[in-house]
């Protein structure tokens, strides 16, 4: 699969001012279409309430409200938002687009789908926002978390350089603890086209459930 470049943090994965800039200098860093991980994990569920964390400018959150879902998409960003919106117009959906700092958003409960994609964290930040977040998840509802696995920095292409924001999948089992029961957790490869051809990088991903 050939994706755009993800590359989440390059600015400091807390600093919206940052965020903002980088939104604020281009069109759509990763583009409109969705991360092929949550269309390929996702494409055969039923639809129903999502909350798609972390969300930027809506690309993925967008696609979902086109399958058919009720879709919130939270992000600090507030140029991404205005973007988020802007592009959700123009596709003819609607989302519900917050404003918040995930570090500490309580987030409300009862969503059949949680995505949380991309978002680089240290672990003393990440372990309490994905627990809220696996505590959010409805009665057989899911919980996909996609983020740059920390075999990449030696082994893969792109994303963030610090290891200090990088995980695997393992510890994504262990942030969200027994509140889920985890479907799957792998390292997986990400196709990425370059100037100087194809490369591959590497992804965590994590698919959980709640038992109903």
């Amino acid at each position: 699969m050939t994706q755009p470049k993800e590359q989440r943090p390059s600015a400091s994965p807390m600093d919206a001012s940052a965020w903002d800039e980088r939104y604020r200098a281009t069109g759509l860093l990763w583009g409109a279409g969705p991360n092929q991980f949550l269309v390929d994990e996702i494409t055969q569920a039923s639809a129903g309430r999502a909350l798609d964390v972390a969300c930027g400018e809506g690309r993925n959150a967008i696609w979902l409200a086109e399958q058919g879902w009720l879709v919130t998409g939270v992000d600090f960003s507030p140029v991404a938002l205005t973007k988020a919106r802007a592009l959700a117009a123009e596709r003819g959906v609607e989302v519900e687009w917050v404003e918040a700092e995930l570090t500490t958003w309580d987030p409300p409960t009862g969503f059949d789908l949680v995505v949380v994609l991309y978002l680089q964290l240290p672990r003393d930040l990440r372990r309490p926002v994905l627990g809220r977040m696996a505590a959010c998840v409805a009665p057989g509802g899911t919980l996909l978390v996609v983020a740059h696995d920390r075999s990449n920095l030696t082994e893969g292409y792109g994303g963030p350089q610090d290891p200090a924001v990088l995980f695997g999948p393992e510890d994504v089992v262990e942030d969200i603890g027994d509140r889920l029961r985890v479907v799957r957790a792998d390292r997986v490869r990400r196709t990425v086209a370059t100037s100087e051809g194809e490369v591959d990088a590497i992804d965590l991903l994590v698919r959980a459930r709640r038992e109903k």
